[in-house]
């Protein structure tokens, strides 16, 4: 089997041109798992703004979503968890991409590994304000009032919300800090599972526990980093980029 999981692309529906670069580097990587890949898990922040009225969707983004329904469409399974920018999901990945939607995680065994797939953004320490933060913005009226306005006033709404909760300015030695939340989660979940992978931080690792593995997908902003499985085998990989 081969399992590929990756988090935190970070796309935008208003480009700058290093929004664009990402944003080619993101489709060449996804268009290479056209027919090769058996599950695709997109863990958190795919999106830098993700909301669906009855009616819309932000056409932005239709490039990345037309690859994953070519992805889905060549046999792979794809679960798509909620991260702390995108996870006003509504119906429009499960009933329209058939995509597996999780609001906090997916658990269960994949290729003969039990393992556990979350965000991560529940677990940083030292991190009370986006916690609050992230109760407010999922509460199911802010949510209502969201699908009442006017998709472009929305989205203007929407990218100042998402700029509130972005990490991109915080001293690494603060986001080092509250990535141990991350880990001290991870230590405790890998006594029921063999692989524990979260995002949020934009630090890839891999730490070899004595009774199993955590792994931290990175971002690609800076790392262009992921998560390969095959036939049991854990990598975290940096995926090399030829704009030629």
């Amino acid at each position: 089997m081969k399992i590929y999981i990756a988090s935190d692309f970070h796309l935008k529906f208003q480009e700058s041109r290093e929004d664009l670069q990402r944003r080619e580097r993101v489709q060449v990587f996804l268009r290479s798992l056209i027919g090769k890949a058996d599950v695709l898990i997109l863990n958190g922040d795919i999106f830098d703004l993700w909301f669906v009225w009855k009616k819309v969707i932000i056409k932005s983004y239709f490039p990345i979503l037309k690859i994953l329904a070519d992805i889905r469409e060549s046999g792979c399974r794809i679960i798509f968890i909620a991260g702390n920018h995108d996870f006003w999901f509504g119906d429009f990945l499960s009933n329209y991409l058939d995509i597996e939607v999780y609001q906090d995680s997916f658990s269960g065994t994949l290729d003969g590994l039990k393992m556990f797939v979350t965000h991560g953004d529940q677990y940083t320490t030292n991190d009370k304000r986006y916690q609050i933060f992230r109760a407010f913005i999922r509460n199911r009226i802010i949510t209502k009032t969201f699908e009442t306005l006017h998709p472009d006033f929305a989205l203007s709404i929407g990218s100042k919300l998402s700029r509130s909760s972005r990490r991109s300015k915080i001293p690494i030695s603060v986001t080092q800090k509250r990535e141990n939340g991350l880990i001290d989660f991870a230590k405790k979940k890998v006594r029921d599972n063999d692989l524990i992978v979260m995002g949020h931080s934009h630090l890839p690792k891999k730490i070899e526990f004595e009774k199993g593995i955590y792994v931290n997908s990175g971002d690609w902003i800076k790392h262009n980093t992921y998560v390969k499985i095959i036939d049991g085998k854990i990598e975290l990989k940096e995926f090399i980029f030829n704009s030629e």
